[in-house]
């Protein structure tokens, strides 16, 4: 038990705590207007929230946060009639989720965004 707990330790860079390394995005989107923003790498769930909403608030109304991952990928996709929103480990698999779950309720839907954080 001891070398597992010694080799965790290792893992994160020094000074760093376990919470202190997550990193978090998100997407916000508008449906009346399809305007969007979105964040990455950010410290909390909170912070990355507020500046996708900033971002998407710059260029529209009716913004609302869509979806938050943490050390993952989102994707937000569009169609003709819907959309939809994903996370996933990488964004290939974000895409591919949101697409298929916007075909769901639309039709000809594609990727508007997709974000990463660095983790």
């Amino acid at each position: 038990m001891k070398k597992l707990i010694v080799i965790a330790a290792l893992l994160l860079p020094s000074g760093l705590n376990a919470q202190q390394y997550n990193m978090f995005g998100a997407i916000a989107y508008s449906e009346q207007t399809g305007a969007h923003g979105y964040s990455y790498n950010h410290p909390s769930r909170a912070a990355a929230e507020n500046r996708a909403l900033k971002e998407c608030s710059s260029r529209s109304q009716g913004c609302k946060v869509t979806i938050w991952f943490r050390n993952a990928c989102g994707a937000l996709a569009r169609g003709d009639t819907g959309w939809a929103t994903a996370w996933a480990r990488t964004n290939i698999l974000a895409e591919q989720q949101a697409v298929r779950t916007c075909s769901q309720y639309s039709e000809n839907c594609s990727v508007m965004r997709w974000v990463c954080t660095n983790r």
